[in-house]
């Protein structure tokens, strides 16, 4: 079965935008758990924009509470090892140190992006991502590389030679296109990707834009795939499906 990993950081932009505690990304863990989640993934940046480096520690105080429990949950931190430490943020790697999540996913995402965009060039970044990708691993920690769908082999056998243990496929090109009816050639690029990491020993994960419409087409066309992170359209559709419930419990406190 396909890991699912619930990406809470849109929890903490909903916060963050009125300034107090509620709504809580670890509360949010705790219901994504327990609806059967095997893992959470955060991904703090060095603005602190959505996740704040407080949030790392304690999503991941819940975390290892679950697996307290025997409950095998999964902790996945993403983040840009290149980006330095500034203010109260004491670097990506450093955030690992002191968290230890079972899986460290590195994106090379930069303050001007609203979200992820694109992965690494590994032709220039493999030799800068060897000796952190080591440390990572040193820490206990699975390393994934987050790459462009049609990445291939030469580009993942770098990968493979920095240390990596998987890829994470950028799925927005796939979910753009399958939203406007013609996928096809998106899908067949991260099947292309996914079979030559497969090849090479990498694991594979998926993310970026999944959401209930597009995921099943993926999964069927990658029936290996490990793990997908999935967070904006999974909040999302909460919002939705859970509307309704909540309005009729305001209404019952209204009229009773």
């Amino acid at each position: 079965m396909t890991a699912l990993s619930v990406n809470v950081n849109k929890i903490a932009v909903l916060r963050n935008s009125r300034g107090h505690a509620e709504p809580d990304p670890v509360l949010a863990s705790r219901i994504a758990i327990g609806a059967g989640a095997h893992g959470i993934t955060v991904h703090p940046r060095p603005d602190q924009r959505h996740i704040r480096v407080d949030d790392v520690a304690r999503v991941g105080a819940e975390v290892a509470a679950w697996n307290a429990r025997d409950r095998a949950v999964e902790y996945n931190l993403e983040g840009n090892p290149f980006a330095p430490s500034r203010g109260s943020y004491p670097g990506f790697v450093e955030l690992v140190r002191r968290t230890r999540p079972a899986q460290a996913t590195l994106v090379p995402d930069g303050d001007a992006q609203i979200t992820s965009d694109h992965g690494f060039d590994l032709a220039a970044d493999a030799a800068r991502l060897a000796p952190l990708v080591g440390e990572l691993k040193a820490l206990g920690c699975r390393v994934s590389l987050f790459v462009d769908a049609g990445t291939g082999a030469a580009d993942l056998e770098r990968a493979v030679a920095a240390g990596a243990d998987r890829i994470e496929i950028y799925t927005e090109p796939y979910a753009r296109a399958h939203a406007s009816g013609d996928h096809a050639r998106e899908l067949e690029a991260c099947v292309r990707t996914a079979e030559a990491a497969r090849d090479c020993g990498l694991g594979v994960n998926a993310g970026h834009d999944l959401n209930q419409l597009n995921l099943g087409a993926l999964k069927r066309a990658i029936p290996f795939l490990a793990e997908v992170s999935i967070g904006h359209a999974l909040i999302g559709e909460a919002l939705y499906a859970g509307l309704a419930p909540t309005v009729r419990a305001y209404l019952a406190i209204l009229a009773d």
